[in-house]
């Protein structure tokens, strides 16, 4: 599970344009994005996309058309993909593998009783990435001239090294782990604007792009950036369960109240009778120092100058081998050589 803190954040938000993006470039959490349009791009009793052979195209289709329309608007994607995670991931990994598969049970048993909605929400809950989702996602990206990093570990952190560095203007994320880790700034909702139904309710909300900087949301709450990966560790994170009845607001004020995480523990284990499962010194060290490979200026132009877009790759992996509309990926095709020709004119600076 991701961090729980959206309750604490929203007072630091702020919804802007696709357009103040322009010119921004932008370190996208891959797996979290992918999974997004894996979840949403569905059919109404929640099957997914498929070409001729069964394979799932959903991601595909989302990281064609909604990538370039942000190419189109001037922004400068990078693609940041999860490596091998933390031991202390596992157990979380195996909860959520479990979860799918009774989602992915339930969708089936909605589908027969003919409860689309309801098999759709279940259909969403039992989303997962392989390999081949994976391999397609690259394999596109790479066709289309979009950047693309393998991190050693989490996304979410390689990503926030790239903001740290300079890099890139900002991370992009639906999960708010990416403060944890440092990330400067996070835009959520990059790649998910438009309406969306609520589920279960005949309600539809506007989904907008929200901007949030981690000194602003540091300034709000009135703590650090080690009080905030406390306040993580109490509620909960990937590689922890957090303490039980313990909310966002009282992790707050346990976390504010405390000077060391040693503190912390004693209180939890005073107040609440707690232990953290798992050593919570290994914990704050995943966020503090990251398993993330230390890219510089150098590095980031050598990536980004190895990608151009293949025009005829593109068509053909699109329309000959998974079954998408010609004239529209050949439209975006000719779209993306020209912003690549562009980029090119004016130098690999133009990333940085």
């Amino acid at each position: 599970m991701a961090v729980d803190i959206g309750k604490l954040v929203s007072e630091a938000k702020s919804v802007i344009s696709i357009d103040a993006l322009s010119g921004k470039t932008i370190a996208i959490d891959a797996f979290n994005t992918i999974y997004q349009f894996l979840s949403i791009i569905r059919q109404p009793d929640g099957t997914p996309l498929t070409d001729k052979d069964n394979r799932i195209t959903s991601h595909l289709s989302g990281l064609l058309y909604r990538t370039s329309r942000l190419i189109e608007n001037g922004t400068k994607p990078i693609f940041v993909f999860d490596g091998i995670p933390p031991t202390a991931k596992r157990k979380t990994l195996e909860a959520r593998m479990s979860r799918r598969r009774a989602a992915h049970e339930a969708w089936e048993k909605s589908k027969s009783e003919g409860l689309l909605e309801e098999a759709r929400m279940h259909a969403m809950a039992s989303t997962s990435i392989n390999e081949y989702v994976i391999g397609s996602s690259k394999e596109l990206l790479r066709l289309m001239g979009v950047p693309f990093i393998q991190a050693p570990g989490e996304g979410e952190a390689q990503a926030a090294q790239l903001s740290r560095a300079g890099l890139a203007d900002a991370s992009a994320s639906q999960d708010y782990d990416s403060f944890l880790f440092g990330a400067e700034i996070v835009i959520r909702n990059l790649t998910l604007t438009g309406r969306r139904k609520l589920p279960r309710k005949n309600v539809y909300v506007d989904v907008s792009i929200e901007r949030i900087e981690l000194k602003e949301l540091l300034g709000k709450l009135g703590i650090t950036l080690n009080q905030l990966i406390w306040l993580g560790m109490l509620v909960g994170t990937d590689f922890n369960q957090g303490v039980s009845k313990v909310g966002p607001k009282t992790a707050l004020k346990i976390a504010s109240s405390c000077k060391s995480l040693d503190e912390v523990v004693s209180l939890v284990r005073e107040k609440y009778g707690y232990d953290f499962e798992t050593d919570p010194i290994e914990i704050e060290h995943i966020f503090t120092n990251p398993d993330v490979e230390e890219i510089g200026a150098a590095r980031f132009s050598e990536i980004c100058s190895s990608f151009s877009v293949d025009k005829e790759g593109l068509v053909s992996f699109m329309c000959d081998k998974h079954g998408f509309m010609e004239d529209r990926v050949s439209k975006i095709a000719d779209m993306l050589s020209s912003a690549g020709a562009s980029r090119k004119q004016k130098g690999i600076n133009s990333w940085l």
